[in-house]
């Protein structure tokens, strides 16, 4: 038997590396995914690679319209939710609050806040009529940390952790729980973004960024999308039944650095 035998994930941010990954080991595990983004042609090609118990739904994250017609044709295709992994987020642009546009702020919080809050909107009710159900949210080791020239992204990951509480007290009645995971730096585009941003387009530098990041981490190297995949295996799972309203630090020590 699997992991998830019998369930239905919504997985956003399903084209990325940490939302594909998932999403092979949620199949594997005997799920049926949608996976949501806003790139086709990536996301077709990722459910391809899955396969059968995988489909696929265009959706800006942040609009109430496409966030409701992801879950419907979840339920429709699927005939019901049970897991949602909110995991869609930007990275935005890096630099100072008095140098950042206020137009690139509104961007990331957009996606990385009000993409998630409308998610769990539309995906409790569905999952309350299934008897329950588990929400992960991808928040980051930046949700409890502060990092210079990134306060956009940081003030999006802190304030998910917020939504999180919320949305596990609001569930508890319904056997509905809900968590974050947060992530130190993963093998992934978004950090090759930040690295390539912080050395100012230099991609020698780039790469003593990358090797200043390893170096706050006590385990010496980022994280791989499987690994993070296999916290939101477990905090999906019926394994994780008695735990919600937490933040689940996978980031190799570096808090403790």
């Amino acid at each position: 038997m699997g992991r998830l035998d019998d369930k239905v994930a919504v997985i956003t941010g399903g084209s990325g590396e940490i939302g594909l990954a998932a999403a092979r080991q949620f199949v594997d595990e005997g799920a049926k995914v949608m996976l949501v983004d806003i790139d086709e042609d990536a996301l077709k090609s990722a459910a391809e690679d899955i396969g059968e118990n995988a489909a696929y739904h265009v959706a800006d994250v942040s609009d109430p319209e496409e966030t409701e017609a992801y879950i419907k044709a979840t339920v429709d295709q699927f005939g019901g939710l049970d897991i949602l992994l909110a995991n869609a987020g930007i990275e935005g642009e890096t630099g100072t609050i008095a140098e950042t546009p206020i137009e690139n702020f509104d961007k990331v919080i957009s996606v990385n806040v009000r993409g998630v809050w409308l998610s769990i909107r539309y995906a409790m009710p569905e999952m309350q009529k299934r008897g329950g159900g588990s929400i992960v949210i991808s928040s980051s080791v930046a949700g409890v940390t502060g990092t210079a020239g990134l306060s956009p992204y940081v003030t999006s990951k802190h304030a998910v952790i917020g939504t999180m509480r919320c949305a596990a007290l609001e569930g508890a009645p319904h056997n509905i729980r809900c968590n974050t995971i947060n992530p130190g730096p993963v093998e992934s585009r978004m950090m090759d973004s930040l690295e390539t941003q912080f050395a100012g387009g230099d991609a020698e530098a780039a790469s003593q960024v990358k090797e200043g990041f390893e170096q706050q981490v006590p385990l010496g190297r980022y994280a791989y999308p499987e690994e993070v995949a296999d916290l939101m295996l477990f905090l999906a799972s019926d394994e994780s039944k008695y735990i919600t309203g937490t933040t689940n630090l996978i980031e190799g020590g570096f808090t403790i650095s």
